[in-house]
């Protein structure tokens, strides 16, 4: 069993920045890949960026391309997502998920978060 704990999500201006932390415990996280997912209202749940186990495979979304940088630090179990130049149709729920083989699908993800809430402010 992973838990993933996501925090750093609040409310940004446009053009802003905001750094996304996931910590993760239980089961070894170097063995996993890891995902950022987004929900805004009424929306479905969509990729945003992950990242494999060694850090060597990145995958980004075209619409964060460029602006978000995803990354993990295993020496403290946790994964980052830095977004750059914030758009207010950035604005939603930001979720971490692990997986054993890096994907973009949400249903090939194995274990989330509970998400943290994003709003950027035009």
């Amino acid at each position: 069993q992973v838990q993933l704990v996501e925090s750093g999500g609040g409310l940004v201006q446009a053009g802003g920045s905001l750094r996304l932390s996931c910590a993760a415990s239980g089961r070894i996280f170097s063995n996993y890949a890891m995902g950022w997912f987004r929900q805004a209202p009424g929306k479905e749940r969509e990729f945003v960026a992950a990242i494999n186990w060694s850090g060597a495979s990145i995958y980004y979304a075209d619409s964060v391309k460029g602006r978000f940088t995803i990354s993990r630090d295993s020496a403290k179990n946790t994964v980052y997502l830095q977004m750059n130049s914030l758009k207010p149709e950035d604005t939603a729920v930001y979720y971490c998920a692990a997986t054993v083989t890096i994907a973009t699908m949400t249903f090939q993800y194995d274990y989330r978060g509970q998400g943290t809430q994003v709003t950027v402010s035009s």
